[in-house]
């Protein structure tokens, strides 16, 4: 690995070149769409290291190495204004680097970008995660062969590691109805907007004791109705979204829901992405497990209730794969997002331990 030191963007100086590249990545905003510059601020980390770099035509950060590992994750975040900088944790006593993004995700991107030049695995900062995976999609489609391992970052806690998600169909409702009087008993396009999500709704009503993770949830994402430009109908949209759990399929749950339609009634299907369950007896399971206890902690096995860029892989490379970084995932998307600074170099250290004996087999 070079020498070189990577020279700070940021106005706020940390101890350690691993804390200031999370430090200079949060401190660079990276809404979904607006990647670039934090793209170059990780692009400049690994010319530091004299890495091969680039970033690809829809924004990717791609550093190739030795693709006995793969580690991505993703350079995006959702919108929010969280003022950058480090105080305590409102859990703990601890130093914590407050922002937008520090824990969904440029902590777990941060991390994997410095175990990447610390033992010479294959690196990708991907775009697009937060609304439709498009720089994950790319990528699968742009390699000629899969990785032999994949560590996809999302914040699971130091000593989680994520083994499942459920996938997503997700779609635009269009009903129309001619206009009348509102005193009349027959239902308009609005009603029949209601009664068709309420059949849906019951459709997938599961029992109480049944984990989330299991279930089809349904969720409406946002309606609209009400008389046409030219006063001649009444129509009704509806942007919906469904979790899949690993027992269907997104074929499956679409018929289902495709079953309650009325003829007039219809869905516009935009985004499908199918849900994933790994083993935690591969290699990379295995290897996590063994890096968390040398660091002083107890793993954890999970499986999230969403979606993730690991879906996305699973479907298209027939290889082992996890996801994994620091951070709670409660604090995703939330107004105090903020990350412990010491779980983070935990983080680095697991990964680092990860990578070396991926690398090695």
């Amino acid at each position: 690995m070079s020498e070189t030191q990577f020279t700070s963007t940021s106005t706020i100086d940390v101890e350690g070149e691993a804390r200031q590249l999370l430090v200079d990545l949060v401190d660079t905003p990276s809404v979904t769409r607006e990647e670039r510059a934090c793209a170059e601020v990780l692009r400049s980390f690994f010319e530091s290291h004299d890495r091969e770099v680039w970033i690809d035509e829809v924004g990717n950060v791609r550093a190739p190495a030795d693709d006995g590992c793969l580690l991505t994750s993703h350079i995006d975040t959702v919108p929010g204004d969280i003022p950058v900088r480090i105080r305590e944790a409102e859990e703990s006593d601890e130093d914590a680097l407050w922002g937008r993004g520090s824990v969904d995700a440029k902590g777990p991107l941060a991390a994997m970008a410095v175990a990447a030049v610390r033992t010479g695995a294959s690196f990708v900062g991907v775009v697009g995660e937060e609304v439709d995976s498009k720089g994950g999609r790319y990528l699968v489609e742009d390699r000629d062969t899969a990785p032999d391992a994949v560590v996809n970052g999302e914040p699971s806690g130091w000593e989680g590691i994520t083994l499942g998600y459920r996938g997503l169909v997700a779609g635009t409702y269009v009903a129309t109805s001619e206009s009348g009087h509102s005193s009349r008993p027959e239902n308009n396009a609005i009603q029949d907007a209601i009664a068709w999500w309420s059949a849906v709704e019951e459709e997938f009503t599961n029992d109480e004791w049944e984990a989330v993770f299991e279930r089809v949830t349904p969720k409406p994402t946002k309606i609209e109705g009400g008389l046409t430009g030219d006063g001649l109908s009444v129509e009704a949209t509806m942007e919906i979204q469904l979790r899949v759990p690993p027992s269907m399929n997104t074929e499956e749950v679409i018929e289902i829901t495709e079953g309650h339609l009325d003829v007039a009634d219809r869905v516009h299907w935009k985004d499908r992405v199918e849900p994933v369950m790994e083993s935690p007896r591969t290699d990379v399971a295995r290897a996590f497990r063994v890096a968390i206890r040398q660091a002083g902690g107890d793993p954890r096995l999970l499986r999230k209730t969403g979606t993730s860029d690991m879906n996305v892989y699973a479907q298209e490379w027939d290889c082992p794969m996890v996801t994994y970084g620091p951070g709670d995932s409660d604090l995703d998307h939330a107004p105090n997002e903020h990350l412990v600074l010491s779980e983070y170099d935990r983080s680095v250290e697991v990964l680092e331990t990860v990578a070396e004996r991926l690398l090695e087999d």
